[in-house]
């Protein structure tokens, strides 16, 4: 069939030159049984912050290439290097979200979540865009878990807010990762500490491109990994060094708090995250089994950032974890996440040995689905030892054998897969015994 101008011609291919599809370069597929894993990870973090008190939000996919631009930092590599931008039909830029908080900013504007109860406290997850060179735990297309807490300014939200992050991580097994904390400070004391900060850079040997970053945005130098960058900073004048006094107390309250509820951090005067719109507390986690992509989530307070966007003054405060590196944690600490059952697919799975025996254990299925209990079955005629088989795969708790026997008697044999004991059940008493074993 001959394709029309404007359609996918230009990629149709005859059947013998065909040759499979991959994933973009950069972008990882996850298939079972890794997804479970990934989606065991995304979920405990989303229930941490349920449970906290945040609320979901659906986020646009892709956004006004503006949004990102004035919110991220147009002197940072995300705007000036890693967007994945382009111009839709109508001839606007748009951009696919390259992080979360500028885009839950815009939300809160738009939909006038800022004129109820503050703090407005709100929860994401989802893939993120960001032109990268592919590596080990730095994909194109990242997974995050995001919260954002918007509308006050109090140090005590900035300890829960980091409080949660760190209970994230350790309700996934994890414990070889770190904090690592600081203070970016406010307006008033970061407008003398950036000429303070340009007068050290621009007496150093500086590349032409650095040179200008120092002039944009001097603390951008200052997270320069080259060697011979970070050998010239070593008396490099360090932000919270220069903290005015209330950012100073506004500091301490925050460590106070986390030493009182048992966080541990480690104290980076160095810490500068790759996102302008940082201030005041800001925080990193950070996971040496890694390697070079260490980080595995953080944020920070993004005081002034609301405003920027054309809505209130309002503070905020949040961060983003990394559900891709998290995976890359777990194995680097060895952690079995199959004893929480990640891998189970199904609790209980049905193993119909005739034709008539699958009709029903169809309806058995269909009625445990419905009284909540996670089912499958055998199908297209296996054997008992192939419908056994797939029972083991499924990592089901408990098998379903229905036979001649069963059929004629009106009961289902339950083996405990783990066990392998069996009982029979009357059919109508099934629904509330399978209940009552998984519940156990």
């Amino acid at each position: 069939m001959a394709a029309s101008r404007g359609s996918l011609d230009s990629y149709v291919v005859s059947e013998k030159k065909f040759q499979a599809l991959s994933a973009p370069k950069g972008v990882p597929d996850y298939v079972p049984p890794r997804s479970a894993e990934f989606a065991y990870v995304r979920d405990r973090f989303v229930g941490e912050a349920a449970r906290s008190g945040f609320q979901h939000v659906e986020l646009p996919v892709f956004e006004d290439t503006q949004l990102f631009a004035r919110g991220v930092g147009e002197s940072t590599d995300v705007v000036t290097k890693e967007m994945y931008t382009f111009e839709d039909r109508g001839g606007r830029s748009l951009t696919l979200r390259p992080e979360g908080t500028a885009g839950v900013m815009r939300s809160v504007i738009a939909n006038h979540l800022d004129r109820g109860q503050l703090p407005v406290t709100l929860c994401y997850s989802g893939p993120f865009f960001r032109y990268e060179r592919p590596q080990a735990g730095r994909y194109r297309q990242l997974q995050q878990v995001g919260v954002e807490a918007i509308g006050i300014d109090d140090p005590i939200l900035d300890a829960q807010v980091i409080a949660l992050a760190d209970r994230c991580y350790r309700s996934v097994g994890l414990n070889g990762f770190r904090l690592e904390l600081t203070s970016l400070g406010c307006s008033e004391c970061r407008g003398p500490y950036r000429e303070k900060l340009q007068a050290f850079l621009f007496e150093l040997d500086l590349d032409e491109e650095t040179r200008r970053r120092a002039e944009l945005n001097p603390l951008r130098v200052l997270d320069d990994k080259r060697p011979e960058v970070q050998e010239q900073l070593v008396d490099a004048p360090l932000m919270p060094d220069n903290l005015c006094p209330e950012c100073q107390a506004h500091f301490e309250t925050v460590t106070g708090l986390l030493d009182d509820m048992g966080v541990e951090y480690t104290l980076n005067k160095r810490l500068v995250r790759g996102l302008d719109y940082y201030t005041r507390t800001t925080f990193e986690f950070v996971h040496d089994g890694l390697g070079a992509q260490s980080g595995i989530g953080g944020g920070g307070r993004y005081d002034g950032l609301m405003k920027e966007l054309g809505g209130q003054d309002l503070s905020g405060i949040g961060f983003g974890l990394g559900v891709d590196r998290v995976l890359l944690a777990l194995e680097a600490e060895e952690i079995d996440l199959d004893a929480d059952n990640v891998h189970r697919r199904v609790a209980v799975f049905g193993v119909p040995l005739g034709d008539e025996e699958r009709r029903s254990m169809a309806l058995i299925v269909d009625e445990l689905r419905r009284a909540g209990i996670s089912a499958d079955m055998a199908y297209g005629g296996k054997g008992l030892k192939g419908a056994m088989k797939a029972a083991d795969r499924a990592r089901a708790a408990y098998a379903l054998v229905l036979g001649s026997d069963e059929l004629e008697s009106g009961t289902v044999t339950v083996r405990d897969l783990s066990s392998r004991e069996q009982r029979s059940v009357p059919r109508g008493e099934l629904v509330a015994r399978l209940s009552e074993l998984l519940d156990r």
